[in-house]
C-alpha cells in the first residue's frame, strides 16, 4: 500500500490544523496533548478570553473521548481505545473535531442527550446544566452529560455529531465543534 502523505499534508495545511492525533487515548496522552496546545495556544495572538475559551472546550472535548468512549470486542483489538483528534482555525473559527467507536446500542442514548443540548438557549443551558448537576443522575461512566453541556454554554453554538455505521455493533461517533471569536 502506498500511502500518499503530501495529499494528508496539504489537507491538513487547507484546513490549517494546528494539531492531530489517532490512535490510543490514556491519560500521559491526554495530558501531553494539553500541554503542547496551552504552549500553542500562548505564541498566537488571541485575546485570552479567546485562548481560555478554546483550551477549555478543548478539556471537555478530550475528557469526553477519554472517559466516553466504547471499547470493541477483543477481536477488534487494533482498535480498542482508538479514537482520532484535531483542531484547527479557518476563518477565524477554530474547530475541534474528535471522533471515537461506539457501540450501536448506545447511540439512541447518546443523540437524545446531544439532540436536547441542541434545543435550548442560553439560559436554558444554564439551567439545566444546573438541574443535570444537582439531580445526581450520572450515566454509567459518570458524568450525565455535563460536559456536553458545558461545551455547548462555552462556545454559545450547536454541537455537530455524526454516527457514521461500522458494522452490527458499532459505529464511529464523530464531533465537531465551532468556537466562534
Amino acid at each position: 500500500m502506498v500511502l500518499d502523505i503530501y495529499s494528508f499534508y496539504n489537507k491538513m495545511e487547507q484546513n490549517n490544523i494546528m494539531l492531530s492525533f489517532k490512535g490510543d487515548i490514556t491519560s500521559d496522552l491526554l495530558s501531553s496533548i494539553l500541554q503542547i496546545m496551552e504552549a500553542k495556544m500562548e505564541n498566537l495572538e488571541e485575546e485570552p478570553k479567546v485562548k481560555k475559551k478554546v483550551y477549555n472546550v478543548l478539556v471537555e472535548c478530550l475528557q469526553n473521548l477519554y472517559h466516553h468512549m466504547d471499547e470493541l470486542a477483543p477481536n477488534q483489538e487494533d482498535k480498542v481505545r482508538s479514537a482520532i483528534f484535531m483542531i484547527g482555525k479557518i476563518d477565524g473559527q477554530y474547530n475541534i473535531i474528535t471522533g471515537n467507536y461506539i457501540k450501536n446500542e448506545n447511540i439512541s442514548n447518546l443523540k437524545k442527550i446531544l439532540e436536547d443540548i441542541n434545543e435550548l438557549n442560553k439560559e436554558e443551558l444554564k439551567e439545566y446544566y444546573k438541574e443535570v448537576l444537582n439531580n445526581g443522575e450520572m450515566s454509567a461512566k459518570g458524568g450525565g452529560g455535563l460536559g456536553m453541556i458545558d461545551i455547548a454554554r462555552k462556545t454559545g453554538g450547536k454541537l455537530n455529531f455524526y454516527f457514521t455505521p461500522i458494522d452490527d455493533k458499532y459505529s464511529f461517533f464523530s464531533l465537531n465543534i465551532n468556537i466562534s471569536q
